[in-house]
């Protein structure tokens, strides 16, 4: 069943979440193994030290750390600022223990323009008690963004970068031309204009990301549901300047799957979690879908009612879990 332009699907509902849950594999406390790639996906909270170990006990420290949290939520629940950053700081402490030596940390937080934009100055508050070192603040642009007509058009998302020890960075170029001429510079004795001296025809991505499409129901990677989704080209962006291929990158809030997704094309090994069992199966069946088809989500398909029927038809069998030990 396909949805329109205007169906809003939601996995918040009470009615589809009956209805869904009998067909998620993972239930609080389960682990899944991924036989292929090595990848863990698992159903419980960022802030159970128990099932993060259990999560992470089996993979070699992450050189990376990708988390989105739900913006001034706790299990699902609105809170104030501080119980939000309270919480964090449990989750932030767990990234900690299970990154390498040498490792980055990025973090997608909201702030609310209307109300002293929290939580975004206590979290950064919270972060500066801890042992990671704060590398950069970048701004990711939304094409839709919301507003009024009495406010500037709110269009950005953040991403906060931390480091932990000195870890790798490899500088990415983006799709842009570069167009900037008249900046000239002597280099060995030779008086040279700026696009002579450029590695790349197009211009460096800096902490300011316009060049990113916000995913919205008619790009193929969109997941029908997820309405904090984070560009795919943004996730991969991110894992090729903090990581090798090969390396172990940790996501917390699994919600679409991107995070996973983005590792399985990438090379490297994605250790991932969401607590809510429908988001943490979505997870897996993304990656099936991505496996099956090649295809990066289900654009205006609904990847349940559909990839269902496909499994159906091909008779697969539920994936290898591994119970957390509590």
């Amino acid at each position: 069943m396909a949805s329109t332009a205007n169906e809003r699907f939601d996995l918040t509902d009470s009615t589809t979440r009956a209805r869904l849950l009998p067909h998620c594999r993972l239930r609080s406390g389960d682990i899944w193994q991924d036989p292929v790639r090595g990848h863990v996906v698992g159903c419980g909270d960022a802030a159970d030290r128990s099932f993060i170990h259990a999560l992470c006990e089996s993979v070699p420290p992450a050189t990376l750390a990708l988390h989105d949290p739900p913006y001034n939520m706790v299990m699902g629940e609105k809170r104030s600022p501080e119980a939000f950053a309270d919480w964090c700081r449990q989750w932030v402490a767990h990234s900690y223990a299970y990154m390498a030596e040498n490792s980055s940390l990025y973090i997608w937080l909201g702030a609310d323009q209307n109300n002293h934009f929290q939580p975004l100055p206590q979290f950064m508050l919270m972060m500066a008690q801890t042992a990671f070192a704060s590398r950069s603040f970048i701004t990711m642009r939304n094409q839709r963004g919301y507003g009024t007509q009495s406010n500037w058009m709110a269009v950005r998302q953040e991403l906060l970068y931390y480091t932990k020890g000195q870890p790798l960075f490899k500088v990415q170029y983006t799709d842009i031309p570069k167009i900037l001429r008249g900046y000239y510079k002597e280099v060995n004795g030779e008086r040279t204009e700026n696009l002579e001296r450029s590695r790349s025809d197009t211009i460096r991505a800096g902490n300011v990301w316009v060049d990113v499409q916000q995913v919205f129901y008619r790009m193929e990677e969109n997941v029908a549901g997820c309405y904090a989704q984070k560009p795919l080209k943004a996730i991969e962006r991110i894992l090729l300047a903090s990581s090798h291929e090969g390396d172990t990158v940790l996501d917390f809030f699994a919600h679409a799957g991107t995070t996973l997704l983005a590792a399985e094309r990438l090379g490297r090994r994605c250790v991932t979690c969401d607590i809510d069992p429908i988001f943490a199966e979505l997870s897996i069946r993304r990656l099936e879908h991505f496996r099956e088809t090649g295809r990066m989500g289900w654009g205006r398909s609904r990847p349940f009612e559909l990839h269902l029927t496909h499994l159906r038809k091909k008779k697969l069998g539920p994936p290898m879990i591994v119970a957390a030990e509590r």
